[in-house]
């Protein structure tokens, strides 16, 4: 799992929501059952996965009390700079380069969802690369990054199957795959559309408290266990 405990360094930014974000999380208590803690579950779609790529749209869900909040989603498309170079990666997405011409900028976005994740902590499946695109063009549009803590769904689900394997309810499966869509099969969960921020994300918060449940019958109780389960977790395979 990943947690980022970032520093409370002051940056320079020109937007309001920034300032507010930074505020939230100069020092966050991890000793407190996963209950007692809000989340934001989210997922970018990108026009590739090389630096020079965009996002394209960001979808969210809350989740409080390990429970998927109704109603409360974020969902937008993103204008990216080069909607012409982004027409071939976006057709995964069900995106036309009409849809992404016609849609809002990353810099009128981007504050609304630091708003809407307020002072929760994020979640995301290979969470590093969505937050990684986010503070790229958050440092380029504002010259700051967004400071919640993040937690992988990814490592989570690769701790739980460690935890299987050690007491022998899964006798070493070595074709284990950690996809999202496919540990989603694995593990029963409902089934969502894929390529699409909002889907995904959904997918991923199911997920994420699938695994959270089953790993608080193991003894990870509270943050800080899932945190340090994640650091000790070593690759065997």
């Amino acid at each position: 799992m990943h947690l980022w405990p970032f520093s409370g360094r002051k940056e320079k930014n020109g937007h309001p929501a920034f300032t507010q974000n930074h505020s939230w999380f100069k020092d966050i208590d991890q000793n407190q059952p996963l209950e007692c803690y809000n989340f934001v579950v989210f997922d970018t779609e990108l026009t590739g996965l090389s630096s020079k790529d965009e996002i394209v749209s960001i979808g969210a869900v809350h989740v409080r009390d390990l429970k998927i909040v109704a109603g409360e989603t974020f969902y937008s498309l993103i204008r990216p700079h080069k909607i012409t170079a982004a027409t071939d990666s976006t057709l995964l997405h069900r995106l036309t380069p009409e849809q992404l011409a016609q849609a809002p900028t990353l810099k009128d976005i981007l504050p609304k969802f630091i708003e809407f994740c307020g002072p929760s902590l994020l979640v995301g499946h290979y969470v590093s690369l969505d937050v990684g695109f986010i503070n790229q063009a958050a440092k380029k549009i504002f010259r700051s990054t967004i400071k919640n803590p993040c937690m992988d769904t990814m490592r989570l689900a690769q701790v739980y199957t460690e935890t299987c394997w050690e007491n022998y309810h899964d006798q070493f499966n070595l074709q284990v795959s950690y996809n999202l869509a496919d540990l989603s099969n694995a593990y029963g969960l409902p089934p969502f559309s894929q390529h699409d921020a909002l889907q995904d994300s959904l997918q991923t918060a199911y997920l994420f408290i699938y695994l959270a449940k089953k790993l608080k019958v193991q003894g990870l109780v509270t943050l800080k266990d899932l945190f340090n389960a994640g650091q000790s977790w070593k690759r065997i395979f």
